[in-house]
């Protein structure tokens, strides 16, 4: 039960005022995905330019130097941080599509057919 005391929410109030702000915030949070977004995928064109290679290692560094990028208006300890925080997401990332990957692959492995004895 929701025990309603003088100057308490109901629920109804409080997902009405979860829903107000989303929508408020919602524009800068999508602001700040696309300068995330555009970043990201600068850096790993430029890695894959660079490297004339495209593997995992080009996300992850991406990630790695995404992070600190953003973050570098803070100071160097919050790029550092930031970029180990983002290296550490995109490896993480890269490691289960490799995994999932490898898992699906072996499915569709080609199998010896075999003739049946004729005894």
């Amino acid at each position: 039960h929701l025990h309603q005391d003088e100057g308490t929410r109901t629920r109804r109030e409080a997902v009405v005022s979860t829903q107000s702000t989303g929508k408020m915030k919602a524009p800068g949070h999508g602001g700040n995905f696309g300068v995330w977004g555009l970043t990201f995928a600068s850096c790993d064109c430029t890695l894959i330019y660079l490297r004339n290679k495209e593997d995992p290692w080009n996300s992850i560094a991406s990630g790695a130097i995404t992070g600190g990028i953003l973050s570098i208006r803070h100071g160097p300890s919050a790029a550092a941080t930031s970029a180990l925080i983002g290296g550490f997401i995109l490896a993480m990332i890269e490691g289960v599509t490799v995994v999932i990957t490898r898992y699906n692959s072996e499915a569709y492995k080609p199998v010896m057919p075999t003739v049946p004895d004729m005894v």
